[in-house]
């Protein structure tokens, strides 16, 4: 068995544990200060290829033998962090890992980066593979599972939310990325008399937060990336939260089937951890003192189910 330079027993071999979880923060950390170093600077691309070297070259020091399932597409970026990359130092379980470095991407309403720097990781072979880069999602807390579905109107999903949570539909917060496209989504759940929460970044932020009870956001709804929707689902796996997910095709025929947190990542080791990049609904963003560069993570299991919250101080470089 390898021993880390904290002490802490590496395992050589079996599932991801929360050891592996911890190992994580370091790549998430990494990512998310390459990553807010270009805020507000108007260069998309500088964001992004910081972000992804800062992730890969930690991610070859993790004790595991992993495969990227879900990550960067070649046709846009030829980044080492593409499908079908290993990752990590051969030690450790075998892996599946989603990534999510698109989070250093500028938004076009607020030329910041979007929220986290975000990855999953579950036993070798337990990951999906989205076929679609585009995806409906609805994700939910644990206090409503079962009483929602992705098949149902808007309107009669916000009413279910609002009977379980013993109140009226105007208690009722949504999770909406603020897109055109869902415009008309946005009608429909004001028009129910709920009240829309609109993000700025990608949605991961936005499907965890809707699983956290000290998150004003009850339910995540809308259309993103299919990617990040594979990273959510495994959070809101650890968290006994559900995900609902409809792929949708470029070409416009899109597929009816709902796929659940389980068809997209199986198994009971599931890992996620996120470091904010900039403030979110989920986690404070990169702050920088004098001396030092403060980071807010969260790691979360699935088996054992815990959560954690950390906070990290880095000493300042350059």
């Amino acid at each position: 068995m390898k021993t880390q330079e904290s002490g802490i027993p590496v395992p050589t071999s079996g599932s991801p544990d929360h050891t592996l979880a911890l190992e994580l923060v370091r790549v998430t950390e990494a990512a998310a200060i390459a990553a807010a170093r270009w805020v507000g600077r108007g260069d998309e691309g500088r964001g992004k290829v910081a972000a992804v070297d800062a992730m890969h070259g930690t991610l070859r020091s993790v004790s595991m033998r992993g495969m990227v399932v879900v990550g960067e597409d070649p046709r846009r970026d030829p980044a080492v962090l593409c499908h079908g990359a290993d990752i990590g130092d051969g030690d450790g379980p075998a892996c599946d890992i989603a990534i999510s470095v698109g989070d250093g991407a500028l938004s076009p309403a607020r030329d910041v980066p979007s929220a986290l720097a975000a990855v999953a990781v579950a036993e070798s072979g337990a990951m999906f593979e989205p076929p679609a880069r585009v995806m409906e999602k609805l994700a939910v807390g644990p206090d409503y599972v079962g009483f929602v579905d992705l098949d149902r109107p808007v309107a009669e999903n916000l009413r279910a939310v609002a009977k379980v949570k013993d109140g009226r539909t105007a208690d009722v917060v949504v999770a909406v990325l603020n897109r055109p496209r869902h415009r008309e989504l946005v009608r429909e759940i004001r028009d129910a008399g709920a009240r829309v929460h609109l993000i700025e970044g990608g949605d991961v932020a936005g499907a965890i937060a809707a699983a956290r009870p000290d998150s004003p956001v009850d339910m995540l709804l809308g259309t993103g990336d299919a990617a990040e929707g594979v990273i959510a689902a495994a959070g809101l796996a650890c968290l006994g939260g559900a995900f609902q997910a409809r792929l949708r095709s470029e070409t416009g025929r899109d597929s009816r089937e709902i796929l659940h947190a389980d068809d997209l990542v199986r198994g009971e080791s599931v890992l996620f951890c996120a470091t904010g990049v900039t403030d979110s609904e989920l986690l404070r963003g990169v702050l920088y003192h004098e001396g030092r560069t403060t980071t807010h993570s969260m790691v979360l299991c699935a088996k054992p189910e815990t959560v954690r919250i950390v906070k990290s101080a880095h000493p300042a470089r350059g």
